[in-house]
Order: C-alpha cells, then sequence, then structure tokens
C-alpha cells in the first residue's frame, strides 16, 4: 500500500516521512481500542508517545506508557499497544529496516477479524 494515510477499526496512521530503509508515522489510537498483537519480519520500530496515555505489550511485558514514554521495538518481538484514557492516543513511529512495507505486520491476535 502506497497511501500516505490509511483508516483502521482503532483509529489511523499517517505517513510524516520516508527515505530508503525508513518512514515515519504518526499512529493515532481511539480510546478503548488496540492494535492486533503483531510482529514484524523486516523492520524494527521506535516510539514515542506524545499524546494520550495507554498499555504497550512487549514480548511478555506490558507497561503504561504517557506522554513522553519512548520504546524500542526489535525485528521478530511481539508488540500491541492499547489506548486506556479517554483521549486519542499519539504516537510517533520511526520504522527501520531493509524493507519497509505495510504488509510487513504477521497478525497473531486482533480484536476486528484481521488475523
Amino acid at each position: 500500500m502506497n497511501a500516505l494515510s490509511d483508516a483502521r477499526p482503532w483509529g489511523r496512521w499517517e505517513i510524516l516521512a520516508t527515505g530508503r530503509g525508513w518512514q515515519v508515522k504518526r499512529l493515532t489510537v481511539k480510546s478503548g481500542k488496540r492494535l492486533s498483537l503483531q510482529f514484524h519480519r523486516h523492520r524494527s520500530e521506535y516510539w514515542v508517545v506524545v499524546a494520550g496515555q495507554g498499555l504497550l505489550t512487549l514480548g511478555k511485558r506490558t507497561i503504561r506508557i504517557a506522554r513522553g514514554s519512548t520504546a524500542h521495538i526489535p525485528i521478530g518481538m511481539v508488540h500491541r499497544v492499547q489506548n486506556t484514557g479517554r483521549e486519542l492516543l499519539q504516537i510517533i513511529e520511526v520504522q527501520m529496516g531493509r524493507r519497509i512495507a505495510e504488509r510487513d505486520i504477521v497478525r497473531l491476535a486482533d480484536d476486528f477479524g484481521r488475523v
């Protein structure tokens, strides 16, 4: 998919910048929603929470996140984020890897039947 933004059942993502082997997105997660439990085969991600609060699952750990929280998600790391607040949860996501593609998502569980 080459779209600059896309609505999802949990909210939306927007591409802010892109280059060879990297991409920057803004993820906006609606209150009470969460992304699929997933991992990526070809990219790592670096997240900075810029608004809202939630829970981040990284492997077997679940941690509380809020504005200013950061996370590194290595290639192959199972992860998921959930908005636990009343306002939108916004995350700046920097993707780095050999192949940056939206289809590089392996879903293990999903609230919206996309497994």
